[in-house]
Parts: C-alpha cells; structure tokens; sequence
C-alpha cells in the first residue's frame, strides 16, 4: 500500500545504469532475434528489451494515475524528479549519451503529462443540486 507513490519508471533507470556503468554492455548487442514470416529475422538489443520494460510500466503508471487520488501528489512529484534526473544524466554525462535513456526520458515525460492532465481533470468542480429548493405549496 505504501509503494503506490513509487515512480515504477526508476526501474528501467536503475537498469540502464547497472548495464551502462557497473556492467559496462553496449546497448547495441543482439540479445535474441525474432523470426518473421518474411524469412528474415528481428533483432532485439538490450536497449530494446529496457524500454519494452519501461513501456509495459508506464502503462501501469497510467493505471496508477486514473485510479489512486491520494497519493497522486506525491506520485507526480517524484515522477517529475526523475525525469528531472534522467535530462541532467542525459545532458550532463557523457557516457550515458544514448538514444535508449534519450527514449526513457521521453517515456517519463510522458508519465508526467499524463499524471497532471489526469488530476487535473479528475478535479473538476462537482455541482450538488439538492431537492430543498421546491417550491411549497
């Protein structure tokens, strides 16, 4: 219950830095690849497979967004310091200069649009029309 205002984005962040900085892999190299009926074959790198992760977590970030209201604030809030944190690595590190935290970045953006366009609509006013107003006869 205490994780829902857990950016599920710093996931694949923290995955991008294992491999860029401890394992020290290319993002280019071929993990798998997948036959298509045209008799070639897809490759999938490891940069492909992290932001097919980061993705399918966005979508429950949207999920998260449309259904939990009260911890929505802190939510959008951390949501926006990491994608606040991954422009500065971005920009600031020249190692991590890729299109894959480039695309994550991108991704998190997203995430932090759609939170505040989410609460911003679900904070419509409510208009309440009671039936003590009837004229008494």
């Amino acid at each position: 219950m205490y994780l829902f205002a857990f950016p599920l984005l710093l996931v694949p962040f923290a995955l991008y830095n294992i491999v860029a900085f401890i394992l020290n892999l290319p993002f280019t190299d071929t993990v798998s690849t997948i036959p298509l009926m045209s008799n070639g074959a897809l490759p999938v790198t490891t940069g492909d497979l992290l932001l097919v992760v980061a993705m399918l977590l966005l979508y429950v970030e949207f999920i998260k967004a449309a259904r939990f209201g009260t911890r929505a604030a802190m939510d959008h809030v951390l949501s926006f310091l990491l994608f606040i944190a991954m422009v500065c690595e971005l920009m600031l590190v020249p190692r991590a200069a890729t299109s894959t935290l480039l695309l994550l970045a991108v991704l998190s953006f997203v995430d932090v649009i759609t939170g505040i366009s989410i609460s911003v609509r679900r904070k419509q006013p409510e208009i309440v029309l009671e039936g003590s107003d009837r004229a008494r006869m």
